[in-house]
């Protein structure tokens, strides 16, 4: 492809329509689900956050480096990593190798190879385009489930003052807080993070507390129900099996849901039938483009259209123009209504806490 083919194609890209029912979406109303599609084109340096393929392939590899693991089970895995459809259990059995006979997974050696695979990656942040999209989003409500190890995200929000923490299903105390609206920077990781490798399970019968307990539970599978889900560089998610366990197995009508998820075009056919596939759970299927170049451009855009939807409050109160005062003064004025917003409404930024707070002050003047 020249120059010209390629500045012709980039002009076609911006150019794509984005489905009006998702960029009418509050922030708020959505929760992002980041996959490997995220690290990879964050950074691309590192083959391991490319796919769950790649980073299975790059922990055989840290093992032989190591020592950790006998040349013949190496290569055994090597084999079923080409063969085996279900790398979840490939995974599972990989770390069940590394593990100590008596079944239990503290310690291991899998952390020392998840250490040298994930090694300073911060200083392989290439490309931050869709982390800045994301934080964006978070910003202004939108809350973030990942299938990932790596805590790219954090490192990048931190690196930008933002109180980013990383949390697990292991935690139930957390989970509730951050399913609850509570944790606004936090960042659940369903598999675990490879800083904390004795906490990665990879299967639901490792999350059979979590998934037995129907506090939990009630909380998580009601995010499915009452958050618009946007699937973002995520490929095999929905047949990941933590995933399954934890919203699809016992959510019932997700077929009347409103959920979202970017894909690469590649094959036209294959396209439209995961299109209709989709459908049946609720998502709709959208293209960002035949290239994952496209793929941080879209994000980019589909984020700048998302923040810059008025809230519905927005129609009903100007807050630039009632009471005939600034919003600094009219803070100063209601301070005691301004908190009592700020305790309930802690995911929303300045300008709807401003919102809230005049419709509080009015009511309680009587007005």
């Amino acid at each position: 492809m020249d120059s010209e083919e390629r500045t012709t194609n980039r002009s076609e890209q911006k150019s794509r329509k984005i489905l009006r029912s998702l960029i009418r979406k509050q922030p708020w109303d959505l929760l992002l689900v980041i996959g490997t599609g995220v690290s990879a084109a964050v950074a691309p340096e590192i083959p391991a956050l490319c796919s769950w393929r790649s980073c299975i392939e790059a922990v055989i590899e840290a093992a032989e480096q190591l020592e950790v693991l006998h040349p013949g089970d190496v290569a055994e895995f090597r084999k079923k990593v080409i063969k085996d459809r279900d790398l979840l259990v490939v995974a599972h059995d990989l770390i069940r190798k590394m593990s100590p006979r008596t079944g239990d997974t503290k310690p291991n050696f899998f952390q020392d190879c998840l250490m040298e695979v994930f090694d300073n990656l911060e200083q392989h942040i290439q490309n931050p385009v869709v982390l800045q999209s994301i934080l964006r989003l978070m910003e202004r409500g939108t809350m973030v489930l990942t299938t990932n190890y790596d805590n790219l995200l954090e490192i990048f929000g931190q690196q930008q003052g933002k109180p980013m923490e990383s949390l697990d299903l292991k935690d139930k105390d957390k989970v509730l807080q951050w399913a609850r609206g509570h944790i606004k920077y936090g960042v659940l990781h369903i598999h675990g993070l490879y800083t904390d490798p004795c906490g990665m399970v990879l299967d639901p019968s490792g999350y059979k507390d979590v998934t037995q307990d129907p506090e939990v539970m009630e909380v998580l599978q009601n995010l499915y129900l009452t958050k618009s889900f946007l699937f973002v560089g995520c490929g095999e998610t929905l047949r990941d099996q933590i995933f399954q366990a934890l919203f699809l197995y016992t959510v019932k009508n997700k077929v009347d849901l409103e959920h979202y998820m970017l894909v690469l075009k590649e094959n036209e056919d294959q396209f439209f039938k995961l299109q209709a596939d989709m459908l049946l759970h609720g998502i709709k299927v959208v293209s960002y483009g035949d290239c994952f170049e496209y793929f941080p451009e879209y994000v980019q855009d589909l984020t700048a259209q998302i923040c810059k939807q008025r809230s519905p409050d927005a129609d009903q109160v100007d807050s630039t123009t009632l009471l005939g005062v600034s919003g600094k003064q009219i803070l100063k004025e209601v301070p005691e209504e301004m908190q009592i917003v700020k305790s309930f409404l802690g995911q929303l930024d300045y300008n709807q806490c401003l919102i809230k707070c005049l419709e509080v002050s009015h009511i309680l003047r009587g007005n």
